[in-house]
């Protein structure tokens, strides 16, 4: 396992979200300001009175409601079918249903975070990293380590929570004897704390999350050369020399782009040493309950965060964007959106919600 001695950043003060605009009102149809019709007897009405009476009469308006319908159908629809969302510049794919599966997809990073099942998405990335032992969130494992070989691809790098290697490679052990297959990968027992290089400009540390059984989460960093502050004064030729002199002229600084928590409570937040994820690019975090008939104190007893929390504690996400996943499977697309929705606008403003997988009022 290839891993650095690099620093760890911590927060030092809650963030100050940036304010944004809210989304644009529905449309309405008005007939305010319209002037007054001219009807016999010199009587006066306004287009929406006796006129507009006489126009609905000939199908005018019921064709134009049919048609806006129409549109607000077609649109709901293309957000049901939509695979996948962009957020700040990466496309991220995959599904999170709370108690069914959860494997969330970034093709930028060559990564896969949980394998509830094995979608084919997953399958082409060479990296997967496991957050706990739940099978909603490892239960494709077997799956996803036999298609790869299927496809003679090579063996791929699974991360796991140090406590749980033994019993996954007990697991696999038993998926080699029923299928006769090698299932060939590289499992790697990462902890809280330690350092690991996914690509020369990549890195990934995990960090502490808290559900019903020990669990982690992922923070992948860029990483980058910046010039040493004492070099920052020289020209390019007297930098030049310094570098083929064999000088360290630059330190290396890390940038965390991608957090990943798997379900946890909203204690991680609170939590010092997750600053990082805190101020990663993009936050993916979860929201499985969204009302009051599963409160707040009901998402704490079963692990689980509540969305009334991402408000609670705002003042602490210094992250560009927080993309919500693992609902609970009793709420429909319409639920979820119209849920975040409702967060203050320079809240709502961030955050998008991965909704693939769930049944609409479109569908």
């Amino acid at each position: 396992m290839a891993t650095a001695a690099l620093s760890f950043h911590h927060l030092s003060s809650p963030p100050a979200a940036s304010e944004a605009s809210g989304g644009a009102p529905p449309l309405k149809l008005s007939t305010a300001g319209t002037p007054p019709l001219k009807l016999p007897g010199g009587v006066c009405r306004r287009s929406g009175g006796v006129a507009a009476a006489a126009v609905k009469r000939s199908g005018f308006l019921t064709t134009i409601d049919r048609a806006i319908e129409e549109e607000e159908y077609r649109r709901a629809r293309a957000e049901v079918q939509r695979k996948g969302v962009d957020v700040e510049g990466h496309l991220i794919e995959g599904i999170s249903m709370s108690g069914h599966e959860t494997c969330v997809v970034v093709p930028s990073l060559n990564a896969a975070f949980d394998i509830g099942r094995c979608p084919a998405k997953a399958v082409h990335q060479d990296f997967l990293f496991i957050t706990h032992g739940h099978l909603d969130h490892i239960g494709g494992l077997p799956m996803y380590v036999a298609t790869r070989g299927l496809y003679s691809l090579k063996p791929p790098t699974v991360f796991v929570p140090p406590c749980i290697k033994e019993d996954v490679e007990k697991l696999l052990d038993v998926h080699r004897a029923m299928s006769q297959d090698e299932l060939k990968l590289d499992l790697v027992p990462l902890d809280v704390g330690e350092t690991y290089e996914i690509r020369n400009d990549l890195v990934v540390r995990p960090f502490r999350t808290n559900h019903t059984i020990p669990s982690q989460g992922y923070v992948v960093y860029s990483v980058r050369n910046k010039l040493k502050k004492q070099y920052a004064h020289l020209k390019g030729t007297q930098i030049r020399k310094l570098k083929l002199s064999g000088a360290e002229i630059t330190d290396v600084i890390l940038y965390p782009e991608v957090a990943f928590t798997g379900d946890t409570t909203s204690d991680f937040i609170l939590e010092p040493r997750n600053s990082d994820a805190l101020r990663a690019k993009i936050l993916i975090t979860e929201a499985t309950f969204l009302d009051d008939e599963c409160n707040v104190e009901h998402a704490r007893r079963h692990g689980h965060m509540h969305l009334s929390e991402i408000m609670e504690y705002a003042q602490w996400f210094r992250n560009k964007a927080i993309l919500l996943t693992n609902f609970s499977s009793r709420y429909k697309i319409e639920d979820i959106r119209e849920a975040v929705s409702k967060l203050q606008p320079k809240v709502s403003a961030k955050v998008t919600a991965l909704t693939e997988g769930f049944r609409s009022t479109y569908t």
